[in-house]
């Protein structure tokens, strides 16, 4: 049995089209309405037919009050850190804390090249993730009264002014799949973001113990890091539950912009939360 001890959070997983451009924002109101935790939002920048996410979470933002809203997860090589880092700040502080951060290294790079971004080999690109993790988190950090300065292969920042800080610690979740960016986790993220639909049999397991094992080499507590996965909107009470117990998840965000769907997967929070309960406090007699 994994417990990292964080509470079952559940959310939705909403594409952000532009036709109609309404849509992902009537999605998000749903998902407060129906009782979800999180709404999250693709980003692919160089995608025709979508909206920018950054703008649709702005928006949704405004039009909630409850829900939490993250990317799902936002496209690092096209989105310089320190401006980002800014943004999230921003949003944070308008919505009243809502905000948390999905980052992705970067995967479609032809596109990402087409837009104007860096084309970077898999160890680059992690490299770069890391340094704009501490670039961000270095704009945050409003209680160190000194200029910011990172000094990056990829990314970097020399004098750079601290602030706003957001209006709570938001947390960077990432979207990866192998053990390099598994440790990039462990040692200085707040969560780990994959799919389910990616992920081969013993993938889950493997990084979990990926995870863990780099946060103790840094001095972390492997509980620092909550294990959250993207999951097919058929997915059943039982499954959910063994991924829970077995695994360590504790966020279910269900992929698809089906309203029926969205429907029925809250209807499952509740026993999942209950069965999850039991079996937790079953292992602890």
């Amino acid at each position: 049995m994994a417990d990292y001890g964080h509470p079952l959070r559940f959310g939705s997983f909403i594409t952000p089209g532009a036709a109609p451009p309404q849509r992902g924002v009537e999605l998000a109101v749903l998902s407060e309405e129906l009782g979800y935790d999180l709404a999250t939002f693709q980003d692919h920048p160089y995608q025709p037919s979508f909206l920018d996410t950054w703008t649709l979470m702005s928006y949704a933002a405004a039009r909630t009050e409850r829900i939490h809203l993250s990317g799902n997860v936002l496209n690092l090589p096209l989105r310089p850190p320190a401006v980002l880092a800014k943004s999230v700040a921003s949003l944070d502080l308008l919505s009243g804390g809502r905000v948390a951060l999905g980052l992705g290294a970067g995967g479609f790079w032809d596109a990402i090249e087409a837009y104007g971004g860096t084309r970077l080999a898999p160890g680059e690109s992690v490299d770069a993730l890391a340094e704009a993790i501490a670039i961000i988190r270095g704009v945050w950090d409003t209680s160190e009264r000194s200029v910011l300065a990172v000094d990056g292969a990829h990314h970097r920042v020399h004098g750079a002014k601290r602030g706003p800080a957001p209006a709570h610690a938001v947390p960077i979740w990432l979207g990866a799949l192998k053990p390099r960016m598994q440790r990039l986790i462990g040692r200085a993220a707040d969560g780990w973001l994959p799919s389910m639909p990616y992920l081969r049999p013993g993938d889950l397991a493997r990084g979990m113990r990926v995870i863990d094992d780099a946060a103790r080499d840094a001095g972390r507590d492997p509980a620092e890091v909550v294990r959250l996965l993207n999951i097919a909107p058929g997915t059943g009470a039982d499954e959910l539950v063994r991924l829970a117990v077995e695994d360590g998840v504790s966020t279910f965000i269900v992929m698809g912009d089906d309203e029926a769907g969205l429907r029925r997967f809250a209807t499952l929070a509740d026993e999942v939360r209950d069965r999850v309960a039991e079996a937790r406090s079953g292992s602890s007699r």
